[in-house]
């Protein structure tokens, strides 16, 4: 039999939002908890909620806001430019509209569009719904993410002009140690965040630039978990927080949420994912006018503009309009089976983004084996390794040396015995590694594959799914579920290794 394959770890409550389905408020509130630092799979544990990780504060009577927009008429056209990374299923949660009627108002957008073009004017139907929140975007999405805008950007010099705390402090993350600005480029990688935005929320919660001693509590950014105290830990609970908000917006998930006071929060329609992603990390934190005083102009964006710049000049642009996938194979060899053991899944830490899918060797064994030599993991595509160690392999695509930019693939749990070295340049179908259990909490040998573009990861579902040799991935009921179909043909994702989990590389 096949090994048993990874599983997220159950501290981490069911994903996010299933991109289809509605977010129920519930839901929402058992949204991030980090189980591992260093890997997107671990075993089952008893369930924690987010609510327990914060120290959420009292109760206001400070109302929400009047929303600023205007009581539309169902069914009406309102103006709007595409911003980078939109999709018209994302458009039609957002205006509480549908995929056929945007297509209806706007018939010159192809039946195969993917993203669409930034700053492409459209008319969107929309049905109102009352609570929307502010109009006021703090940050583009090319300041969240770790992409283009971070090329050529020092940490390290940026944390050295400051005088704050965060300039001599040390911790020992991931196996080993490193300073204060090691640390967030630690995060920033991993989770692909960028650094700034990371420094920005130190300094904004804690004045990690500016105040030259560390705050004395233990959760200086209230995130109130077990083993959980340090500045690098919060952090990492954090940049999780972050990401879950930003790509369950982007794939139409996250439409509304509640504060700690249990005020309803609808994010406006016409805003990006990167302001929607710290109006929800602010929310999981404050309440009346501490929440909004975080999410308007004199908040963190304040804090981002006066230390690095006001991040609206630039132009930088994340997801362009039309991204189309670059063929890619299985990451197994062609002629062999494997079985699809895990469905659309976290790219890296807990919950969205659902990026990654898993694939694991034939073996007669569960849980974690060595293979055998034929069985190895191989480039899916031409390209240049830039990133090769526990927390990873990267091949860079357009093999310019960053994984920043263009397309990158992401490898995870390859064995180090065999990795492929960092500098190296692939050919599609070559060798880069054996599967295994290395990298994190797992529960059998397995590659776990994602994908990113301009240093954003891209959704394993959606109108960039997953293709690998014409099948295409599709999400399931929950995290690790669903399926890869190509023509009539289904294979659904099972740790239990059965004949409807199987499938064929191509001869190639």
């Amino acid at each position: 039999m096949n090994n048993i394959p990874c599983k997220k770890n159950s501290d981490i409550p069911a994903p996010l939002k299933h991109r289809e389905q509605g977010l129920s408020l519930c839901f929402l509130t058992m949204l991030v908890i980090i189980s591992s630092l260093f890997a997107s799979c671990s075993p089952r544990r008893g369930n924690t909620s987010i609510e327990t990780m914060i120290t959420p504060l009292a109760p206001t009577s400070v109302p929400a806001p009047t929303s600023e927009r205007p009581e539309y008429e169902p069914g009406e056209l309102v103006d709007y430019i595409a911003q980078s990374g939109d999709t018209l299923p994302a458009l039609a949660s957002r205006f509480n509209t549908t995929i056929e009627e945007i297509r209806q108002a706007n018939p010159v957008i192809p039946d195969d569009a993917t993203t669409m073009p930034p700053g492409f004017p459209m008319k969107i139907p929309i049905y109102y719904l009352p609570l929307w929140g502010t109009t006021f975007q703090s940050i583009p999405d090319h300041a969240f993410v770790n992409g283009l805008a971070q090329v050529g950007v020092s940490t390290s010099a940026l944390v050295a002009a400051t005088n704050g705390w965060l300039k001599n402090y040390r911790v020992y993350a991931g196996d080993e140690w490193r300073t204060g600005h090691e640390m967030v480029d630690y995060v920033a990688t991993n989770y692909s965040i960028s650094p700034r935005l990371l420094l920005a929320i130190l300094e904004y919660q804690t004045g990690a630039l500016s105040q030259p001693e560390a705050p004395t509590e233990k959760y200086i950014l209230g995130f109130r978990r077990r083993y959980y105290e340090t500045p690098y830990l919060q952090l990492v609970v954090a940049a999780n927080i972050l990401n879950n908000a930003y790509y369950s917006w982007r794939g139409g998930g996250l439409t509304e949420f509640e504060l700690p006071d249990g005020s309803l929060y609808r994010p406006d329609p016409w805003q990006n994912a990167a302001s929607v992603a710290l109006q929800y990390y602010f929310s999981r934190l404050y309440s009346g006018d501490q929440f909004y005083a975080s999410i308007g102009p004199d908040g963190l964006a304040r804090v981002y503009r006066d230390f690095f710049g006001d991040p609206w000049d630039d132009s930088f642009i994340t997801l362009p309009g039309s991204l189309k996938q670059p063929e890619l194979r299985f990451p197994f060899p062609a002629g062999h089976t494997w079985t699809y053991t895990g469905g659309p899944h976290t790219g890296w830490g807990t919950g969205e983004p659902f990026a990654a899918i898993d694939f694991a060797p034939p073996s007669e064994y569960s849980g974690c084996f060595a293979v055998s030599e034929d069985e190895y993991v191989i480039a899916m595509a031409d390209g240049f390794v830039v990133r090769s160690n526990l927390d990873g392999v990267i091949i860079d695509l357009d093999k310019d040396g960053d994984e920043r930019t263009g397309w990158v693939l992401y490898y995870l749990h390859l064995a180090t015995n065999g990795r492929v070295q960092a500098g190296v340049e692939v050919k599609a179908g070559d060798p880069i590694g054996y599967p295994s259990c290395e990298g994190g909490r797992v529960t059998g040998t397995h590659v776990h594959i994602a994908r990113k573009y301009n240093g954003e990861w891209i959704l394993a579902d959606g109108p960039l799914a997953f293709n690998l040799e014409g099948w295409i991935a599709h999400n399931g009921a929950q995290a690790y579920q669903g399926t890869l179909t190509r023509g009539a043909a289904t294979v659904t994702a099972c740790e239990c290794s059965n004949a409807f989990s199987a499938v064929r590389a191509d001869d190639q």
